[in-house]
């Protein structure tokens, strides 16, 4: 394996993370926070204490609170900041960058308003200067498992096949299993949408609902992140894969789960400002939601999970409620998604 000089954006538990994945691949790994008392505590101790508590890092891990010194001469580029920072770090990356490097993107989300997901915010963003190809790394991973170093396979999916391998032989290891697709579409959308449905999840939990309601949420909820994949170019196989089924089973049932743990507290009565400031943490399935609700207007998808979350998040309704209104829908086939996916894509290819 090469060694390479390797720069992750954003020390929270998954960036943090994957710096020790890095590191135990012998990788020199610069972890780069905005916040100097951090990276102070990280150099110093060699642990993140409010992501990832008891974790010791690797020597090999040095942390940057600026980001020109975090990022020169690398030559791959980690951005693990929330969604909703990506645009931001971008352009600051930009204003310091002196050479293109491979640019891997770890965030699951949908811009709201523009509809973007992270690639394209990227892609739009980054100079060709600063990058030189784009990679997408997601799958059903947990920080706090893949710090005890548990079994755990993701996917790296790029156009360039070429640089999804690059990334794949710098993460991979006994402990860390690495994927390629060429879906990038696929991949993106598929672990952005698992948020809303692990949020529904929680909140069926919250209301004390059984494993009964929640199988159905997973399956249902599966369908409907199909059904949009496919209408923005997804191909419909990669829903079945890891960074589909695999990524919505892990969110939707882990107690690491942010999204769920969000949704929970919902579904016991907690009120929606008050669910974001006690997580401490970005809840990117709250963004998403409204994000998927636009895109499914635009594009006239039927998606009444999410349609009924966002009516529960932006619009007062009670959960309870939102749960009666989905089983009394309008009577349906099971397989009529499947068809319609199936009929779509035989006009595509003309077959």
């Amino acid at each position: 394996m090469t060694k390479l000089n390797i720069a992750v954006l954003g020390a929270g538990s998954w960036g943090t993370a994957l710096a020790l994945v890095l590191a135990d691949n012998h990788h020199d790994v610069k972890l780069w926070t905005h916040r100097e008392s951090q990276a102070d505590q990280i150099n110093e101790s060699h642990s993140n204490e409010k992501y990832l508590p008891g974790v010791t890092l690797a020597d090999e891990i040095t942390a940057f609170s600026n980001i020109r010194d975090a990022i020169d001469s690398t030559d791959m580029i980690v951005f693990a900041v929330p969604a909703k920072a990506t645009r931001e770090v971008a352009e600051q990356v930009n204003q310091v960058s002196e050479n293109p490097a491979v640019i891997v993107h770890v965030s699951k989300g949908i811009e709201p308003d523009t509809h973007l997901r992270i690639s394209q915010i990227l892609e739009e963003t980054l100079t060709p200067e600063a990058m030189s190809d784009l990679v997408v790394l997601s799958g059903p991973s947990h920080a706090e498992e893949v710090v005890k170093r548990h079994p755990t396979t993701v996917t790296a999916a790029s156009e360039n096949i070429e640089a999804a391998k690059k990334v794949q032989d710098a993460f991979m290891n006994q402990h860390f299993r690495v994927y390629t697709n060429s879906d990038v579409i696929g991949v993106e959308v598929g672990g952005a949408l698992k948020n809303i449905i692990a949020l529904a999840a929680g909140i069926t939990d919250g209301l004390g609902y059984g494993d009964n309601a929640k199988a159905a949420l997973i399956t249902r909820g599966l369908a409907e992140i199909a059904r949009l994949g496919v209408k923005l170019g997804a191909k419909p196989l990669t829903f079945s894969g890891l960074t589909g089924v695999g990524d919505l089973i892990v969110t939707c049932t882990s107690i690491h789960s942010r999204n769920w743990r969000a949704g929970n507290m919902l579904g016991k009565g907690h009120k929606l400002d008050e669910v974001l400031e006690s997580m401490g943490m970005v809840v990117e399935g709250v963004r998403t939601t409204k994000a998927a609700y636009q895109l499914a207007n635009k594009y006239h998808v039927t998606m009444p999970i999410t349609s009924a979350l966002y009516q529960v998040l932006f619009e007062g309704v009670h959960p309870k409620e939102a749960v009666d209104q989905l089983m009394t829908r309008v009577k349906t086939h099971e397989m009529e998604d499947l068809v319609n996916i199936l009929e779509d894509q035989g006009e595509k290819t003309g077959e």
